[in-house]
């Protein structure tokens, strides 16, 4: 019989630093491969990225989507997204990089507005940019916006959950100091920590928090999204809706630095308007009943869809069931030589 006594981890450490030869050398966050740092956050947002794709292409297609259209799609939503969540950040940490005399326009300054590598990346900036990418890209493509939206917000939360491991290697968005079992250790020379706490102080895991939070909201994105009342952009509605609630809560204990308006954090707010985005989109959708009648736009269907002959008018139907005969029957030669005098 188990031990009803058995201990419980008394923290979650993070990732040591560590450094070992591999053609490489390695150091926490990161490691370097030739003239190039390639560092675990951007692997882990990678990564998310390609499982986001992977399940996206599956979802469309099952709908009845070109096979791999989502590239297509993909393709300006991520540069777009990319833009957006740096813009994002500077917009919100205006002072870090435009006060005190810094040399914002500099790249060979550290932490200049350009220098994404040097860290900071909003996600809300990257949906925001990221939609009018895919909105781009369905112009493009003629998929219909909602249907794109819909096959991808179980794999966007996928990729956010694996995006958040990336804080987790970088030691960085921790929450406010606490006892408990599963506080998060922190390096004691860690820039983050505020002054004056004892050494050994533990944090709240936000990365583990939205973790969580976002792997229960994939399994109900992909259960919400077998019914057909959730078409329409309403199964990302309620991804806009889940999202946002918990990241309003994971926000509201983070100790980074960050701008306040009216007493809260700009990400707050941002996951505020999230939520209420998400509420409008479903109380106008309701006008929408049933199921949608294509992934694709009217007259943009897909090359296989194109390919079938359409029964939708009579004089657009060609009977392909039978060859021409070669044979002219004795009637239809009677006519001809009637039209021919």
């Amino acid at each position: 019989m188990l031990s009803s006594a058995l201990p419980l981890p008394a923290s979650i450490p993070s990732p040591p630093i560590s450094s070992f030869t591999f053609g490489s050398e390695w150091t926490i966050g990161s490691f370097t491969f030739g003239p190039f740092t390639v560092h675990f956050y951007a692997l882990c947002i990678l990564a998310g990225i390609v499982i986001a794709t992977i399940l996206t292409h599956r979802r469309l297609t099952k709908r009845g989507g070109e096979p791999w259209v989502v590239i297509d799609v993909a393709l300006p939503a991520v540069i777009l997204a990319l833009v957006g969540a740096r813009a994002f950040h500077v917009l919100t940490h205006w002072s870090f990089y435009f006060e005190a005399g810094r040399e914002w326009w500099n790249p060979m300054v550290e932490n200049a507005v350009w220098n994404i590598w040097d860290g900071g990346i909003a996600i809300f900036g990257a949906l925001l940019g990221g939609a009018l990418g895919a909105w781009i890209g369905c112009r493009w493509t003629g998929i219909r916006f909602t249907s794109f939206a819909d096959a991808l917000a179980p794999g966007l939360l996928l990729a956010q959950a694996i995006g958040r491991f990336g804080n987790w290697f970088n030691q960085e968005l921790f929450g406010l100091p606490t006892d408990l079992p599963w506080g998060l250790e922190i390096d004691a020379d860690n820039a983050a920590i505020p002054i004056g706490l004892p050494a050994g102080t533990l944090f709240h895991p936000t990365f583990l928090y939205e973790v969580l939070w976002n792997g229960i909201g994939v399994l109900v994105l992909l259960w919400l999204g077998r019914l057909i009342s959730m078409q329409w952009g309403r199964l990302f509605a309620v991804y806009l809706i889940w999202y946002g609630a918990g990241r309003i809560v994971w926000e509201s204990i983070r100790i980074d630095p960050s701008e306040v308006f009216l007493g809260l954090r700009t990400n707050v707010w941002a996951a505020i308007f999230a939520v209420v985005v998400g509420i409008v989109v479903l109380i106008v959708q309701r006008r929408h009943q049933g199921a949608e009648p294509s992934v694709y736009r009217p007259g943009r269907q897909g090359d296989s869809q194109n390919a079938v002959a359409s029964g939708d008018s009579p004089d657009d139907f060609v009977d392909t069931s039978e060859p021409p005969s070669s044979e002219v029957s004795p009637s239809a030669a009677a006519s001809g030589a009637a039209v021919a005098k």
